[in-house]
This record gives C-alpha cells, sequence and structure tokens, in this order.
C-alpha cells in the first residue's frame, strides 16, 4: 500500500484495484439482486441475481486445513 501526498489534504492510504481484489476473492464474495421490469404496474421481467464469487486457490487451501 503507497500512501500520497494532495495539496490540501493529510496522508491517506491509496488501495489499487488489483489489491482490492485480491482481499475480495481471497475471502470470497456473495452478490444478490433483483431487478424488476414493469409497465402500468404489471411486471413484464423479473431477474434475480445470486452469485458467490472466490478464487479458486482460496477455496482449495481452506478444504485441505479443514475449514469450511
Amino acid at each position: 500500500m503507497s500512501l500520497y501526498r494532495a495539496a490540501d489534504q493529510e496522508l491517506e492510504p491509496q488501495v489499487s484495484l488489483v489489491d482490492l481484489l485480491d482481499r475480495l476473492l481471497g475471502a470470497g464474495v456473495v452478490l444478490s439482486g433483483d431487478i424488476v421490469i414493469s409497465l402500468a404496474g404489471v411486471d413484464l421481467v423479473q431477474i434475480r441475481l445470486h452469485a458467490l464469487i472466490a478464487s479458486v486457490r482460496a477455496d482449495m487451501e481452506r478444504s485441505a486445513t479443514g475449514r469450511v
């Protein structure tokens, strides 16, 4: 993690996108959401999303140590 100095701000940590993705995929991320398209109060399309995103390496490490 690097530090930067802005003109009118104190030192603040800067997190790169790669660092953020590494942290999220290491622990796993659950995405969940609903989208409904309706016309005149009548639901025409309903989409539900439920996804689990995790790295295969982290899952293999967890199963090797016996943790769930």
